[in-house]
């Protein structure tokens, strides 16, 4: 029997219908190609220290990126030297003297450790970072800070918090509104 070209169209469409359909999986490739580029390429703009919820940090509008160099934190209850405890606030705050000694006695074995200053950096000194609760009293911030340039560590920055600043914002943040 003949068939007309109706028909013969029909038949052709319902044989097209019950193929398998086949997932294009090049387009969908191209799309996780072009996100892991694009993580890659971003995960290396930030560096952040690592935060401790004790911690309430001082706000600043610097744009100054931090270092990764040796941190020395001070909480509610410990100083802590690159994860290490050192010695309680209560002493820190109980001491006389100018310096804290278990503090420096930690920072000249570690700068012991790491050898001796290149000759460039004799003025500046070993750097460190002092991340401490906003609400410390600047006599013992000042005391760790002076003790932290006894043991060769003068090369001295604090963390902060940075705030976003506007446009308008710049001028009074500098000092001139």
């Amino acid at each position: 029997m003949k068939q007309s070209l109706r028909a013969k169209r029909m038949a052709k469409h319902h044989r097209r219908l019950n193929q398998v359909p086949k997932v294009n999986l090049v387009s969908l490739m191209d799309i996780f190609t072009i996100l892991v580029f694009f993580l890659l390429v971003n995960s290396g703009d930030v560096e952040v220290l690592q935060a401790d919820k004790s911690i309430k940090l001082p706000a600043s509008v610097s744009q100054q990126v931090p270092e990764n160099n040796l941190l020395v934190v001070v909480s509610a209850t410990d100083v802590v030297v690159g994860g290490r405890s050192v010695g309680k606030v209560t002493e820190l705050l109980a001491s006389t003297e100018d310096k804290f000694v278990p503090l420096e006695t930690e920072l000249k074995y570690l700068a012991q450790k790491a050898g001796p200053l290149k000759e460039e950096d004799q003025l500046t000194g070993r750097p460190v970072t002092i991340m401490a609760d906003q609400k410390l009293p600047y006599a013992m911030l000042k005391k760790i800070m002076a003790t932290c340039a006894a043991a060769e560590y003068r090369d001295i920055s604090l963390a902060v918090t940075q705030l976003e600043v506007g446009a308008d914002e710049i001028s009074t943040a500098a000092g001139g509104g």
